[in-house]
């Protein structure tokens, strides 16, 4: 069986669900460490002025774990996400197809952003056609840390190969997997073009580019990274 592991980000790019559409189980690290600098709370579309930041203010405290961080929605943020998107992505040829259901899960109530983010994943894994199977880690009830957390969840969940991302290879020995019968890998995952909207094309976007521009279509994907 084969397990992959992430934080739960916002609106990931396609190589995060590159990894789901490989795996079994997809284990949201929800109870991992918020961090500014990770993308749990932001991320990148694409305007005619190029690459756009977008980022949900959010409330926490020093050593916060992801499902402890409460979204300031108060501030209106996901109407303007909104809008940035309806306002940059218009006439994307599935724009009008998709955005509507985007928007009506975006403005759903959610208790902290883990459980948003992970939402947004579900359903965009549910509607590119994967079987994997998503669990959230604090459900597993396990307290390690680091790479020996990756490997205690790897073995309660009795996965024979870990597909990891590429860089986590600086830290990560592929002995310790092996002791414990797991086999080490790593995502083939490369950036690929496709259609999109403005002149020049930009890599490593949210998958809401890719699926407002070409569709909920895996298959494209799947031939472009061959």
């Amino acid at each position: 069986m084969i397990v992959s592991i992430n934080q739960p980000n916002y609106i990931p790019y396609i190589g995060y669900f590159h990894r789901i559409a490989k795996s079994d189980v997809f284990v949201l690290l929800d109870n991992a460490q918020f961090s500014n600098n990770n993308m749990h709370h932001w991320n990148y579309l694409k305007t005619p002025q190029g690459k756009l930041r977008i980022k949900i203010p959010v409330e926490y405290n020093f050593l916060d774990s992801i499902n402890q961080v409460r979204t300031k929605d108060e501030l209106l943020w996901k109407q303007k996400h909104l809008k940035i998107i309806q306002t940059n992505y218009g006439h994307a040829k599935y724009f009008k197809e998709y955005f509507p259901s985007f928007q009506e899960l975006l403005l759903s109530q959610y208790q902290n952003i883990a459980e948003m983010n992970l939402a947004i994943i579900q359903y965009i894994s549910k509607n590119f056609g994967f079987s994997a199977k998503l669990v959230k880690a604090s459900e597993l009830e396990i307290h390690s840390f680091k790479e020996e957390r990756i490997i205690d969840i790897c073995t309660a969940l009795k996965a024979d190969t870990y597909l990891s991302g590429i860089g986590a290879k600086a830290y990560q020995e592929e002995k310790h997997f092996t002791d414990r019968g797991i086999q080490l890998c790593y995502t083939d995952y490369h950036s690929f073009e496709y259609t999109q909207l403005f002149n020049g094309y930009l890599s490593d976007l949210s998958v809401i580019d890719y699926i407002l521009n070409c569709g909920f279509d895996w298959d494209y994907v799947e031939k472009a990274l061959k």
